[in-house]
C-alpha cells in the first residue's frame, strides 16, 4: 500500500507556488468502483488528480468545493470530478470501457480517448450565497495536463505548469498515479521562469518517478533542483463520496407529481444509484407517497 498525500510548497523565495501529489490509492479506488479499462482509467485518473490540484491550490475559505467537467469528442464521452480544499475527490466517466492502441510514444492514448476538440469547465460554489461561478476553455490537446494548464492561464490568469500521470497495468489495475502543479507569482524574473520551463521540459513522467519510489517532495526537489524550496504542508488525499439517502430523497421529491405516481403504481418503489460510488438507495411506495403528500 502506498500513502496518498499532497505537499504544498513555495520555491525561489516565494516566486513560485508548488504542489505535488501521490494519488495512487484514490485512482485505484476509482478504477475499482467504475470498472474502467486502460484508456478510460488514465483519462479519469488524470482528471481526478488535476481536480485535486485545482481544489487544494485555488479554493478560498468561502468555497466548499469545485466541479471539473471534461467534454471532449473522444470515445470516453464526458468526465466529471468534484474536489474539495481538504483533499477529497470523486468522479466518473461516461463510458468507462475504452481501451485504445498505444500512441506513437508507446503510451496510453489519453488524447484519443478524451478527444482533441471539446471543453474543460470548472465550477466553484460560493458557500455564503450559493452562487456558482463557471470558467470554461477549449481543450488544447486532450492530454489533460496541457488543458488544465491552459485553463489556469486563461480563466484564473495564473501562469502555471501542470503534470498529470497514471500508469495502468496490463490487467487494468493502477500501478501509480500522481501529478504536480507549479504557479508563477508576480515578481518572478524572466530568468527564473526560463529555468523552471527548462527543468519541467526535462522532467521524467510523474508515473516514472513514482514507480522509482520517489515521493511528492522528491518530485518538487527535482523540479527546483539546486533552488530554494520550502515545504509548507503535507496533507492526506482520498477518494470520498458524500452521497446519502437524504440527498437522493431531496432530488426525488423535486420530480413531477405524475412521475412519482408512475414510480408508485408501476414500479412499486424506486432505486437511486450514485454515479460517483455506485451505492444504491431504495425508496418504498410509502416513502414515495409521503413525498407526494408533501407536495400538496
Amino acid at each position: 500500500m502506498t500513502e496518498d498525500y499532497l505537499v504544498k510548497a513555495t520555491a525561489e523565495h516565494g516566486m513560485f507556488r508548488a504542489y505535488a501529489v501521490n494519488a495512487t490509492e484514490l485512482v485505484r479506488e476509482a478504477q475499482k468502483i467504475h470498472g474502467t479499462w486502460s484508456a478510460a482509467s488514465a483519462a479519469l485518473g488524470r482528471t481526478l488528480v488535476g481536480t485535486l490540484l485545482l481544489a487544494t491550490s485555488g479554493l478560498q475559505g468561502d468555497q466548499a468545493g469545485l466541479t471539473v467537467k471534461i467534454q471532449g469528442n473522444g470515445p470516453v464521452g464526458f468526465i466529471v470530478a468534484d474536489g474539495t480544499a481538504n483533499g477529497t475527490v470523486k468522479g466518473y466517466v461516461h463510458n468507462p470501457h475504452v481501451n485504445l492502441p498505444l500512441n506513437s510514444n508507446g503510451k496510453i492514448d489519453v488524447a484519443g480517448a478524451v478527444g482533441k476538440q471539446g471543453t474543460l469547465s470548472v465550477t466553484k460554489m460560493n458557500v455564503a450565497d450559493k452562487t456558482p461561478y463557471t470558467g470554461e476553455v477549449n481543450l488544447v490537446s486532450g492530454e489533460l495536463g496541457d488543458d488544465f494548464t491552459y485553463y489556469l492561464a486563461q480563466s484564473e490568469q495564473i501562469p502555471s505548469a501542470v503534470g498529470l500521470s497514471v500508469f495502468v497495468n496490463p490487467d487494468d489495475s493502477i500501478e501509480v498515479a500522481g501529478g504536480f502543479l507549479v504557479q508563477v507569482l508576480p515578481g518572478a524574473s524572466d530568468e527564473q521562469i526560463a529555468d523552471l520551463e527548462k527543468s519541467i521540459q526535462g522532467l521524467p513522467l510523474v508515473s516514472e518517478m513514482l514507480r522509482d519510489g520517489k515521493t511528492p517532495e522528491d518530485i518538487l526537489k527535482k523540479i527546483f533542483a539546486g533552488q530554494e524550496l520550502k515545504i509548507l504542508e503535507k496533507m492526506p488525499v482520498k477518494y470520498q463520496c458524500d452521497c446519502s439517502k437524504d440527498r437522493f430523497s431531496q432530488a426525488l421529491a423535486s420530480v413531477k407529481k405524475e412521475d412519482l405516481e408512475e414510480m408508485i403504481n408501476q414500479d412499486h418503489g424506486a432505486q437511486a444509484v450514485c454515479q460517483f460510488c455506485g451505492k444504491k438507495y431504495e425508496f418504498s411506495e410509502d416513502e414515495l407517497r409521503q413525498m407526494l403528500k408533501d407536495k400538496d
